[in-house]
């Protein structure tokens, strides 16, 4: 593939081009010269837009597919277009399929589905078998197939000596374990965040002690296996602090933050929208200001879209009975940049690579064409008609975000709207 990228602005502070305006030549794939004008003797394919912005490729660290089971909610092949025209080169795949993927064979089959994209996909084994908490899955196998880590997809390990022998048994191979911060027990029949609003619409509460409570203990069971433990998806002050603390402690622990619990609270809930079902539940606007805190002083980590695709017939129901979750890739940089400057949302966008073992690629010549492209200034309502996915219960729908996104080039293709 080759491609020259004219007047772009680059945004990577680990580029030495950094803030330059400039074009980009790329060939074979790879970076070959950057400079403020670049010439086009061999008439390769010139990408032009407004405003155009470029910067390290985006990582999202939590992705549902549905494929294989839930086709109908999604397919690997449509939801990695997704993230490309969502500006993302890299997804961490859920195992929340049907059957789970919990083994070698699994790993390897959604892998072979996801060949040839501009995005590139890394799959989550289930940390138990058919996550159902009572067995460890074949952790050390699905490593060797390609996992990059194992969880139990928003399942929490309500044993606590199974967690304690996963992040044991993980270390050995330098796996990643991930929990998901919900104590079964305290958040009950709970469908809402608990608090005045779901006593007032007369909704069962999920209170924070369920999330705050799970984390307390899983790390407690961290400093005494030294493990490497992932938290997923945290939405209460109180886990920035508990996560916080744990940190000055040196214990190996990262966690990341889903954008609509970043930016949406449940006063959202007043029309009883299945689109605002979400697991963690949307908290108040309290939670939400400790978790923009936690990012911007590093006590979390990352931020993800936790793309969650659900058919009509799972959402348009009793709130009671809908399904949780909400897609969020396509929405996912305009959101973001409601709560930060540019700046700040790209690094929360590219960080996260590390942790799960994907390498990074900066913007300079010699590096691998690994961009997102973007730009980070008009205003627009986000309506059905931006959305790729087969699904479309977003919690964004109607809302004004900031900053419209072109697509990527990454793994040797160009995949641009």
């Amino acid at each position: 593939m080759n491609a020259l990228i004219k007047s772009a602005t680059i945004v990577d502070s680990k580029s030495d081009f950094h803030n330059e305006t400039v074009d980009i030549l790329i060939e074979k794939g790879r970076i070959s010269k950057i400079s403020k004008r670049i010439s086009n003797p061999n008439h390769y394919k010139e990408i032009k837009r407004e405003n155009l912005h470029v910067s390290q490729g985006w990582f999202d660290s939590s992705v549902s597919f549905g494929e294989p089971g839930y086709e109908e909610r999604e397919t690997i092949d449509n939801g990695l277009t997704t993230a490309a025209q969502s500006g993302f080169t890299a997804v961490a795949l859920n195992p929340n399929a049907n059957p789970v993927i919990d083994s070698y064979a699994a790993i390897t089959f959604v892998k072979s589905k996801a060949q040839n994209k501009a995005t590139m996909l890394y799959p989550v084994g289930a940390l138990t078998q058919g996550s159902k908490s009572e067995d460890l899955a074949e952790l050390f196998d699905m490593s060797n197939a390609g996992a990059v880590a194992f969880y139990d997809y928003q399942k929490p390990v309500s044993n606590p000596n199974l967690l304690k022998i996963a992040l044991q048994y993980a270390s050995n191979f330098n796996g990643l374990v991930c929990s998901f911060p919900q104590e079964s027990r305290i958040s009950g029949l709970g469908v809402v965040n608990e608090n005045i609003n779901s006593t007032r619409l007369g909704l069962k509460g999920n209170p924070t002690l369920a999330e705050d409570l799970q984390i307390a203990r899983d790390l407690f069971i961290l400093e005494y296996t030294q493990g490497k433990l992932h938290i997923p998806t945290i939405s209460t002050a109180k886990s920035v602090e508990l996560i916080r603390a744990a940190k000055a402690r040196k214990l190996d622990v990262t966690c990341s933050v889903a954008i609509h619990n970043l930016v949406l609270t449940d006063d959202t809930l007043e029309g009883f929208d299945t689109r605002y079902k979400v697991l963690p539940p949307l908290r108040t606007q309290n939670d939400c200001d400790a978790l923009i805190e936690g990012l911007k002083d590093g006590t979390i980590d990352m931020v993800t879209s936790d793309h969650n695709p659900i058919d009509i017939e799972d959402k348009k129901i009793e709130f009671d009975y809908a399904k949780y979750g909400t897609i969020g890739l396509e929405s996912a940089f305009g959101a973001l940049q409601t709560a930060f400057t540019t700046k700040k949302a790209i690094s929360l966008l590219t960080s996260g690579k590390s942790r799960f073992n994907i390498a990074e690629h900066c913007i300079n010549v010699g590096e691998m064409a690994d961009l997102s492209l973007f730009n980070p200034t008009p205003s627009t309502t986000f309506s059905k008609s931006k959305i790729t996915s087969k699904s479309k219960n977003s919690a964004f729908l109607g809302l004004e975000l900031k900053g419209e996104v072109f697509g990527v080039i990454s793994n040797n293709k160009i995949a641009l709207k």
